[in-house]
Order: structure tokens, then sequence, then C-alpha cells
């Protein structure tokens, strides 16, 4: 038995297809939640208190159950294993309550709002020897998966500096900023590159809704002189969502738009008077699976469930992504302080 199986006790007989998972949340991610485990063919009931959103699913789904009772999954025996993809106030009372009825649980990101919420629920999966899987998408994408891979090969080189621009008009949010709506997908990225990074800066711009930002800048400033920055918002005229990691070796960018990855072999040549000059490199197209990131997470929830193994996206990987949005915050509320973690 390995290390990251020991927490998770298991029946030798069950197998990922024969669990039977429960979704709370049908609307604007929760629909392609469906569609995936559905396709699947684990998911035997789906709720909402939107009557309607539900009866449009059904239409949609005509194997699927469907309630506007929570308590009713809760207190069924036969589901397994839980999805919440609700907004993400309310993703610490659900989290909780699912693994306290005893069930394996995946939860869109954020893991909670505040950090002592989802330590509760990392101890609390802990005991209860269950599975807690979290919603970074980005890390099931196959372009993050061979950027890593090209990382851990040493083709970049020594990693400088990352930065991702995450920008779009609208999905505007009462319940949360475009702080912890749109930087999550890219803290999960950089600290799976970087590790946790000592400090964090944050800046940003309130214009619709009072004290909810709609533009933020964050800097992370890491070990070894590497830093990153995060630029969000949800009041741009166009989309875009990109990652760029400057390495000794070589550049690159993931285009999450036009689903790309380009590679850049710049040099930098030094003259005689010993002064930089960059030298310019054709981006090199690096080719990744055509695998739709949605559907290998749902699969790798499966088989944690199944193997009782820990999730590349655990409760303690969120917990970490969710200490940097809080110490942003901070940053944001107290005029920009620069913050240690």
């Amino acid at each position: 038995m390995t290390k990251e199986n020991i927490n998770y006790p298991r029946n030798p007989q069950e197998s990922a297809e024969s669990v039977n998972t429960a979704l709370i949340g049908c609307g604007y991610w929760g629909k392609n939640l469906i569609r995936v485990f559905n396709q699947l063919g684990v998911l035997k009931i789906i709720c909402d208190l939107d009557k309607k959103v539900l009866n449009e699913r059904k239409r949609e789904y005509s194997n699927l159950q469907i309630t506007t009772d929570f308590s009713e999954i809760l207190n069924d025996k036969s589901i397994k294993a839980v999805i919440i993809s609700t907004p993400v106030t309310t993703h610490y009372r659900l989290a909780r309550k699912v693994l306290l009825s005893g069930k394996d649980v995946f939860v869109e990101k954020p893991l909670a709002l505040k950090v002592k919420e989802g330590e509760e629920l990392v101890k609390l999966a802990k005991k209860k020897k269950l599975i807690l899987m979290v919603g970074h998408l980005l890390l099931y994408h196959p372009a993050i998966v061979k950027l890593k891979e090209l990382i851990k090969k040493g083709e970049l080189g020594k990693i400088y500096y990352i930065s991702s621009n995450r920008l779009s008009f609208g999905r505007l949010r009462k319940e949360e900023n475009v702080l912890w709506s749109f930087a999550p997908h890219d803290i999960s990225i950089i600290i799976n590159i970087l590790g946790m990074p000592q400090k964090v800066l944050a800046k940003g711009k309130s214009y619709l809704q009072r004290n909810i930002f709609d533009v933020t800048l964050s800097v992370l400033e890491f070990k070894k002189d590497q830093t990153a920055h995060i630029y969000v918002s949800w009041l741009n005229p166009f989309k875009e969502q990109k990652l760029s990691i400057t390495g000794s070796k070589k550049m690159v960018v993931f285009d999450g738009v036009s689903n790309e990855l380009m590679a850049y072999s710049y040099q930098i040549d030094w003259t005689n008077d010993k002064s930089p000059k960059a030298v310019k490199a054709e981006a090199e197209l690096i080719e990744i699976p055509n695998r739709e990131p949605l559907i290998q997470e749902a699969k790798h929830f499966l088989e944690c469930i199944k193997k009782r193994k820990k999730p590349k996206t655990d409760g303690r990987e969120a917990l970490n992504v969710l200490k940097i949005l809080d110490a942003c915050q901070r940053s944001l509320e107290e005029g920009n302080k620069i913050l240690r973690i």
C-alpha cells in the first residue's frame, strides 16, 4: 500500500462504473458537469432549487432523477459521491454536509471563501477517510500536462517568470469578485510549477458594485527570485486566456482561447560592449492530445474513488490556492500591502 492510499479504505469489488453519483447545482457550469458524468454512466440524480432549470435538464437527460431536496441525496445510501456546482458562498456548507453524510465529494473552485472553512473541510475529509477533490480544471488540461512534462525534462531551463491574463466581458458576479472567480485557475497552475509563494501583493478596482473588484493584478514572489503575476478582469472588451512561462532556455505560451501551446527558443546574445541583445526565433507549435479537460477531471475523480487514492487537486492543494486568494484579498483591502504567506 502506497503512501497516497493509506487514508482511504476501499472495497476491492467496487469499480468506478458502479459508483452512483449525485450533482448539486444544475446551472451555468453544472450543466457541463451533468453532461460528462452522465456520459461516464455514473450520474443518478441531480438537484437544484430552481424547478425550471431542473426540468430543462430533465428534458435533456430523461434517464436522470431530479429533486429540489438536498437532504434526499444525503440520505440516499446508494449515492457514493456528490458533485457540487453551486454559488461559491454555499461550497463550504454543502461540502461539509456531504462529508458528514459519509460520501466522497467533488466541489467546484474555490473550495471555500475562508481559510478556516477550507481547513475544516480538509480535516473532516481526513478524519472520515473520504475523497475531497476540487475543480481546478486546468491542471487536467492536456496542454498544461504537456507543459509540466517539458519543465520536468528541463527543456525550459530555469523558470524565471510566469505571467497570466484571464480577461473577458461578463459574466459578472455578486457573490464573489473577479479575483475569486477567475484567478484560482492560474494560481493552481503556478503553484503546481513553482510551489507556494513567500509574498503576495494585489491591486484592483471596483467600478460596478461597491467592494466587488472588477479588475485585479496580483504579484506572487517565490524563492530563488522567481515571480508570477496574474491579471484578471471581467470588464475587458475581448476574451483572453494566456499563460506565459519564461525560462532560461525557452519561453512557452498557452493560449486557452485558441487552445494552442507555443514554444519560443529565444536567446540572449552579448555584444562586444557587454550589452544584452535579444535574438528572436520562430514560434514552435507543440502538439497536445485532443482530450476534453472536463472529461479527464471527471475520470480522475472516479479513479480516486475506485482506488481510494489522493486526487491531484485534493483538499490540501485547494487549501493552498485558498490561502493565496485570501492573502491577495487582504492586500487589496489593506491598500496594496505586501503580505507574507
